[in-house]
């Protein structure tokens, strides 16, 4: 029998004027209980599924979404196919009230197709919609995406940025595991993904212990916490996270922000570029750059510069725009070979 996650930790009574630092800075996951009872969507989603959607369909200005959409066979899950060649689900763009229309005529069915509108910039999808539901970041600079389908499955996977995820509409189940149980959860290929993110290969409904023994271990550390409308979780950057929509109507708002420079670059280009130029080198040449990551770029300390003059240190000193740009442009050409 796997080990059953424990409760996530949860907070409540905190406005969304005036979200603490040590939150937004965490390396744990919060729930944050009732964080947006006061936007009006929550309001309307309080009242029916219909009055939200109507809610939504107030700020809709006629933009196309990408939506994914999957056959009622697959019961929600938006996942590989058996053989892992291709995917249970396919991606159309639509106008957004008709994909309202669409989540609402399913509802009438017993097994639904799935249909999920996947991480949609609210000001592109809803100009205005944020005037009147929002948090206050600080002086962070976050993308607001909106999340809006019915019974959905999302498998694992992790986000580069922190997260702060709020329920507007419906029930969200979110299990979360720490970035260190990557080898228990068998991620799958890292350069052909559902949505952009390497994800886990377990099924969380029917998980194959013979083909995946270690994923019990992977349960030891998992955190749950099922959310309603107004209840919002904050995510740390690269912690593992499955999704479940529970309800036939659901709407998530999250808000997506980095701790890094927007001149830096996403770190799985540097993974991938090891792959390319390093996995394969003999043992001990590998061991040896293992050694240089180390010195330079994992363990740095003011011994590894400290002997070459301040002026001549160029990438090895401070990291800057200029200096991303000029290091960027010699990558390059170094590829393009």
């Amino acid at each position: 029998m796997l080990p059953k996650a424990k409760p996530m930790r949860t907070i409540a009574g905190i406005s969304p004027q005036a979200l603490p630092d040590d939150i937004l800075c965490s390396t744990e996951p919060w729930v944050l209980e009732g964080l947006v009872d006061s936007w009006p969507m929550v309001q309307a989603a309080q009242k029916s599924g219909q009055a939200a959607a109507d809610y939504l369909r107030g700020f809709y200005r006629g933009a196309a979404v990408d939506v994914f959409l999957a056959e009622s066979k697959f019961g929600g899950n938006f996942f590989y196919n058996d053989d892992v060649t291709g995917f249970t689900f396919h991606t159309e763009r639509l106008k957004l009230d008709a994909v309202l229309d669409e989540i609402e005529r399913s509802a009438l069915n017993v097994q639904p197709p799935a249909i999920y509108v996947g991480s949609a910039e609210v000001e592109a999808c809803l100009p205005g919609f944020l005037a009147e539901n929002d948090v206050d970041l600080g002086a962070r600079d976050p993308l607001a995406s909106i999340w809006i389908g019915n019974r959905t499955r999302i498998p694992a996977h992790y986000d580069a940025p922190d997260n702060l995820a709020c329920v507007a509409v419906g029930h969200r189940r979110f299990t979360l595991f720490p970035p260190e149980a990557l080898e228990d959860l068998y991620i799958g290929p890292l350069d052909f993904t559902p949505a952009g993110q390497p994800v886990s290969l377990v099924d969380f409904a029917y998980p194959d212990l013979k083909r995946f023994p270690k994923f019990a271990n992977a349960m030891k550390s998992a955190q749950v916490a099922e959310l309603g409308p107004g209840d919002a979780i904050f995510i740390p950057s690269m912690w593992w996270h499955r999704v479940e929509a529970l309800d036939s109507f659901n709407v998530l708002v999250n808000y997506w922000w980095r701790q890094s420079p927007d001149y830096m670059d996403h770190a799985m280009n540097a993974l991938m570029l090891a792959l390319l130029s390093v996995r394969d080198l003999p043992k001990e040449q590998r061991e040896a750059w293992g050694n240089m990551f180390s010195h330079y770029v994992f363990h740095p300390s003011e011994q590894t510069t400290n002997h070459i003059p301040e002026h001549a240190r160029r990438i090895l000193g401070p990291m800057t725009a200029d200096v991303a740009r000029m290091l960027r442009a010699q990558i390059l050409k170094k590829l393009n070979r």
